[in-house]
């Protein structure tokens, strides 16, 4: 027996392993599917060909271990993984002329439901296939499952927690640090699922798709698998999309699913195909990883091969600088692709990429660009050792496994990627188009370096409109945007600089207060600023600070150079809520969201805090009986709780 065949084997283990852990227990991925595919059939070669299975291979362990922040517990009926095809004519053999039903296989969480007296008493995750985590507290929130089922018997089923597409850009799009964004549903929904508090799962709007029927006392399912499916929809379970099949039409129930896959809301990475005759597919028994009465087919990647143009940097906020392929454009599932991100630099590596390799590249599961291989390895790409951003020194480091680059520089330009979100956002000077995503984009390019180059973003159309994700149109739409914001209110300009503490609110005070006279108020001095109503003498020091710092001004004459400042007259004897605080929570009836009801406040002179204090006038809430703990706080200060409608009488 080979030695440097065990000594591969147990290298493709450990690598294995450490990539399902990542990837299952810590929703990070250190490798791509395509490559850990590549790897596990290597293995499963090895193994065949030495007859050796070492201890801790994935060939015989499945699932991620348990966390210990939630409850364990012990599967009644262990939870095996299924074996795997790409192949749509294997598919069809293995069927061997029987019937069986094909459904998406879903890409979430699996979960194992039980329900007693028609209640549900447990929720667990599949956890390591045997021992699972108890999160019955969170499947009570998930959007689509019933509580409360006719059946009165004992009954356990399993289906999978997912998190729509769309629900998934929805979440992401309200998280303004791009690192913070999750990586795809399933990172998204696995966190969820698994919160201590159910509160968070609630808001996550995680779907429950049933797949398996594991017991159900007393009833008889005439030995069908498709009747199984037809009880849990009788029970009020959502069930997975399913078609009945036979070696004759296979194939084309595999192209409606394939077809659909690319307008298909819920995450997929492939489908399932089980046996309808109960009795003869328990006959068949199981491996020690699989059961045989069923087999999850992959979509095979649709590949093509390309050459590697350039590496482009792009660095973030933190200062990681992450490599991206640029390659010849390929078509890949009906689009054209040009562009895939490399992960990080030990993927890099791993690749031995360089300029003028010919390259393989896929879509995971038909959606995300990936390299699947390198044909040539000439192994020739040199890591920056400058910032292409700021031109400062780079510096590679080791996060456990994981190889990173970053800029050193705490001032880099990519750092300032919040100030410049915070310029652009609608209670700043409000232009649309200019996600975080895409000012991160746009900076690591070196289109902006301050506020101004924002206005003058005209000058790159030809690179901007050839950008993945922009076009002609999408251009226009910019441009439009930054135009019409160039007429705007002073409040605005200073609320945009991003002054530590200073807010819309405080920003409109210190300009009534100074009439609008920008020069007055960039040479004021922390005691006068100090008087002002709701500013105090810690935002003057940040305020008088931010004034007194040369390259701050530079880039305030210089952004004043591309817009224009409308005065707002200021009606006094409108200024009816002068010297008075509020607070909003809740839901509201008379007004589009909290923004609207604050500005109208703001416009008389009053001011919106978020927390209730001794200083608050009084609390909205349109629930003032509700045991909220701004509630709570208002009533142990004899702070007034009043309704919107009772505001408005009142105070309008």
């Amino acid at each position: 027996m080979p030695n440097n065949s065990i000594d591969r084997m147990k290298e493709l283990v450990s690598l294995l392993n450490r990539a399902s852990e990542a990837y299952y227990a810590q929703d990070t991925e250190i490798m791509s599917n395509f490559e850990y595919d590549r790897l596990y059939d290597e293995l499963l070669s090895l193994e065949k060909e030495t007859g050796v299975i070492l201890t801790n291979s994935p060939s015989i362990n499945v699932g991620y271990e348990a966390v210990d922040e939630l409850p364990k517990e012990r599967h009644e009926k262990p939870m095996l993984s299924l074996e795997k095809t790409k192949s749509r004519e294997e598919l069809r053999d293995w069927l061997d002329g029987k019937d069986a039903l094909l459904s998406w296989k879903l890409d979430g969480l699996t979960i194992v439901l039980t329900f007693f007296a028609g209640n549900l008493a447990k929720a667990v995750t599949r956890g390591n296939g045997e021992v699972g985590e108890v999160i019955t507290n969170n499947a009570r929130v998930f959007k689509n499952l019933p509580l409360t089922i006719p059946f009165q018997g004992e009954l356990i089923l399993r289906g999978e927690a997912v998190i729509s597409y769309t629900d998934f850009e929805k979440i992401n799009s309200r998280i303004d640090d791009v690192d913070a964004k999750y990586k795809n549903p399933r990172n998204l929904c696995s966190g969820s699922v698994r919160q201590l508090n159910n509160e968070v799962t609630a808001n996550r709007n995680v779907m429950f798709y049933a797949f398996s029927l594991v017991k159900a006392d007393g009833v008889d399912f005439g030995n069908s698998r498709e009747r199984q499916f037809e009880f849990l929809k009788e029970q009020g379970f959502d069930i997975v999309e399913y078609k009945r099949v036979t070696p004759d039409n296979i194939l084309e129930e595999i192209e409606y699913f394939e077809n659909k896959i690319e307008s298909y809301d819920i995450p997929s990475d492939g489908l399932v195909l089980v046996l309808d005759d109960i009795a003869y597919g328990h006959s068949l028994g199981m491996t020690s990883k699989f059961p045989r009465d069923s087999i999850a087919f992959k979509w095979a990647d649709e590949l093509r091969e390309t050459t590697l143009k350039e590496i482009e940097w792009s660095p973030s906020r933190t200062g990681l600088i992450n490599p991206i392929a640029v390659f010849e454009p390929v078509e890949l599932e009906g689009t054209t692709v040009s562009r895939a991100s490399v992960h990080n630099i030990s993927i890099m590596r791993g690749l031995k990429l360089g300029i003028g390799d010919r390259i393989t590249v896929y879509k995971a599961n038909m959606i995300i660009p990936q390299i699947a291989e390198n044909l040539t390895q000439s192994d020739n790409v040199k890591l920056p050792e400058f910032c292409p951003v700021c031109g400062a020194l780079t510096e590679l480091r080791q996060d456990n496994d994981v190889q990173l680059l970053y800029c050193t520089n705490p001032s880099c330009d990519a750092k300032r990627l919040k100030a410049f979100t915070l310029f652009v956002s609608r209670d700043a000077m409000n232009i649309d188009g200019l996600s975080e995503a895409t000012l991160e984009k746009f900076i690591a390019k070196g289109f902006i370096h301050e506020y101004a180059d924002i206005f003058k973003l005209d000058r790159y159309k030809e690179e901007i409109t050839q950008m993945e994700g922009f076009g002609e149109k999408s251009y226009k739409n910019l441009l439009k945007s930054i135009n019409e914001a160039r007429t705007t209110t002073l409040p605005r300009v200073i609320y945009s600089l991003g002054i530590t503490g200073i807010g819309l609110a405080n920003a409109k005070m210190i300009c009534r207060y100074y009439h609008s006279n920008l020069e007055e108020m960039k040479a004021a001095q922390v005691e006068e600023l100090s008087e002002i109503e709701g500013i105090g003498e810690v935002l003057a020091k940040a305020f008088y600070d931010y004034f007194r710092d040369e390259k701050n001004n530079e880039q305030l004459d210089n952004l004043l150079k591309e817009i224009e400042i409308t005065v707002e007259t200021v009606d006094e004897s409108a200024q009816t809520l002068t010297g008075m605080s509020f607070v909003i929570t809740g839901s509201l009836n008379s007004y589009a969201n909290r923004n609207d009801l604050k500005e109208i406040i703001e416009n008389k002179g009053g001011k919106v805090t978020g927390s209730v204090t001794g200083k608050t006038t009084c609390l909205i809430n349109n629930d003032t009986t509700s045991n909220s703990t701004k509630n709570k706080k208002a009533k142990e200060l004899g702070i007034r709780i009043i309704s919107e409608e009772d505001f408005i009488t009142e105070y309008l």
